[in-house]
């Protein structure tokens, strides 16, 4: 074998310069006809209980010893149990993903004793029924079962894991076959598009698979495993029949890989996934084990990048005009979104066209979804907006500034932002806010995340101008960004550091929910628990004061409190109003340690409202003689 099996087999791979986070190749541009011509316009459970088994003498009936003896083993058991039954550590779901209206054999990757541990779901029409050996479950989901990531845990009398992913589809899935560790003996994929559950099993684990292509079909290949939370940071590639590396990446719009490659001949090419530590260890070589999971998507066919504007307007029709790959004569190139029914409450929507293999998800705004106007580099030429609107900009070239101008009034707060990596675009965007003699009043790089957003007041009456350009100062055709601007309305929200808690009966527990006031909220407010509260169990609300950022709820349980383990709601309601609001639990974090970065910034489901409450019966207590 050449030096690069070589490399791959000892689990060592010397892979070229690492790639930035949108890939060390050039993808094929998307197709896109006259761009600038763009419009401006439940619980769910089967477990088995433990049963009690005496022994019936041969006259038929349970002597007296027997029974005396059977409670005593019984008893011996179940204080055994007791003792030694810890709270379920669930890692993983494998396969992660399954089609609605099938049945399932799933593994559960964790810790689990004793077992079977019992399962919820955040949605219904998913039935877990335990087998016998520890972590495996037979899955069946219901043909209305609702499509999507749900979150998942396993819990017991002690208490519940943390939630985990379990991906409900529509389409069929495919299971990985080993061995596929060689280039040359890949697994095949005879139907596209396939979307495959992967482990990488052991350290230095290839997993290879067979994708036939003709010259001229582009090839797009995606890796979902950063945003499972799974402990690998993937790489695909892409090698012919010889071997010989035609295409790889390493990260796309996450750590995860996103790869787009124009076969120029026809022929049989193998895909490769493996995968580095995540968060990084000192030795460079590929991961595996049992937690290393995976979803590999792969398509040959018609493929959505993107839409021009980038983002959809709420109550109202959209012109949308189409990007991507592979596409045919019968496809469109123009479609209009209807957006007159999507919440108050949603930031987002998908794209769901007939023809093609994928959907594509939008940002939702307020106002119009405009397309940026060239040359609007200085203040005289920049674009007049009116506020709220969102504009679709390019950074053409190295240097390019975007300027838009918009009316103010002292005192009035606005809300600015610029998403670019959070599309999948690889503008690293500064966004500044400019008066008219150019003096800047506000800048930003990076937020929350890679792209910029403000939060600003205006100081006058008068026009002022936002400016968009390239911290990197790069530029070119796939230099996309979308420019949103709101005026900062009132708002409150309210956040739980931990997702599970435990009180035991007869005692007092402690919930500590930070209140977040936001553009002058100023609301008097009261905190509850008002879902999923168990009988014995009191949870007295909590008024919160104007200046107030925190409050305790006191989870206190009666002595005849009985065991309990299930989900919980908080809810922060305004007294005036009496409107709720749900408290959450942000999933997603990122971590430094040592230099070496960790923790999840971008999820399949990134917050949960669920929260899971644990009740204990109380200790044993000892009679007079110490018994």
């Amino acid at each position: 074998m050449g030096a690069t099996l070589k490399a791959q087999q000892d689990g060592q791979w010397k892979a070229p310069g690492r790639a930035s986070r949108f890939g060390a190749l050039d993808n094929p541009k998307p197709e896109i006809r006259n761009p600038k011509e763009a419009r401006n316009p439940k619980l769910e459970t089967d477990g088995a209980d433990g049963a009690a088994s005496f022994q019936v003498s041969s006259f038929g009936f349970l002597s007296d010893f027997g029974v005396r003896i059977s409670v005593l083993q019984l008893t011996l058991a179940l204080s055994i149990s007791s003792a030694s039954a810890a709270v379920p550590t669930l890692d993983h779901l494998f396969p992660v993903a399954v089609q609605v209206g099938t049945t399932n054999s799933v593994t559960a990757i964790g810790k689990f004793d004793p077992w079977p541990a019992k399962v919820w779901m955040d949605a219904p029409g998913v039935v877990f029924k335990p087998e016998t050996n520890s972590g495996k479950f037979t899955v069946e989901l219901a043909a209305d079962a609702p499509v999507g990531p749900h979150l998942i845990r396993m819990f017991n009398e002690q208490g519940a894991s943390a939630p985990r992913f379990l991906i409900v589809t529509r389409d069929p899935q495919l299971a990985e076959r080993e061995p596929n560790d060689d280039f040359a003996n890949p697994q095949s994929i005879e139907r596209f598009p396939a979307s495959l559950n992967g482990r990488l099993e052991k350290p230095g684990d290839v997993d290879s698979f067979a994708v036939p292509l003709e010259a001229g079909q582009t090839l797009i290949a995606s890796v979902e495993a950063f945003t499972l939370a799974s402990p690998i940071d993937a790489a695909v590639r892409l090698v012919d029949a010889h071997g010989v590396q035609a295409a790889w990446n390493h990260d796309g719009r996450t750590l995860d890989p996103f790869l787009v490659w124009t076969a120029k001949s026809a022929g049989a090419y193998v895909l490769q996934v493996f995968g580095f530590a995540y968060p990084a260890e000192s030795a460079v070589k590929f991961t595996g084990s049992d937690k290393c999971v995976y979803r590999l998507h792969i398509s040959r066919g018609p493929y959505l990048r993107h839409t021009l504007p980038l983002g959809v307007q709420r109550g109202t029709n959209t012109a949308l005009q189409i990007a991507g790959w592979n596409f045919g004569p019968e496809l469109p190139h123009e479609v209009h979104f209807d957006g007159v029914n999507l919440p108050a409450e949603s930031w987002q929507t998908l794209l769901l066209l007939p023809g093609f293999e994928n959907a594509l998800t939008l940002p939702v705004g307020n106002g119009p979804e405009l397309m940026e106007v060239e040359p609007n580099d200085v203040a005289a030429a920049a674009n007049h907006i009116d506020v709220p609107c969102a504009v679709t900009g390019y950074i053409e070239k190295i240097g390019d500034e975007d300027r838009f101008s918009f009316a103010a009034n002292k005192g009035q707060k606005f809300l600015l932002e610029v998403q670019s990596a959070a599309l999948g675009f690889p503008v690293d965007a500064w966004l500044k806010v400019e008066d008219l003699k150019a003096r800047e009043l506000a800048k930003n790089d990076d937020s929350d995340g890679l792209d910029p957003k403000l939060e600003w007041t205006a100081p006058e009456d008068g026009t002022f101008f936002a400016a968009v350009g390239s911290v990197l100062h790069r530029g070119g055709s796939d230099d996309l960004y979308r420019f949103n601007i709101q005026r900062a309305e009132p708002a409150v929200k309210a956040s739980v550091s931990e997702t599970a808690f435990t009180v035991t009966a007869g005692s007092t527990n402690e919930v500590k929910v930070r209140i977040k006031r936001l553009h002058g909220f100023k609301q008097a407010l009261t905190v509850s628990v008002k879902e999923g509260l168990p009988d014995g169990l009191q949870a007295a609300p909590q008024n919160v004061q104007e200046k107030s950022d925190d409050v305790a709820i006191k989870l206190v349980a009666s002595a005849e409190a009985k065991p309990f383990s299930g989900p919980i709601r908080i809810i922060v309601t305004e007294l005036d109003s009496q409107k709720d609001h749900r408290a959450v639990a942000d999933l997603t974090g990122s971590t430094v340690n040592n230099g070496v970065p960790g923790g999840f910034n971008k999820l399949a489901i990134e917050s949960t409202d669920q929260f899971w409450l644990t009740v204990l019966a109380a200790p044993a207590t000892k009679d007079a003689s110490g018994k």
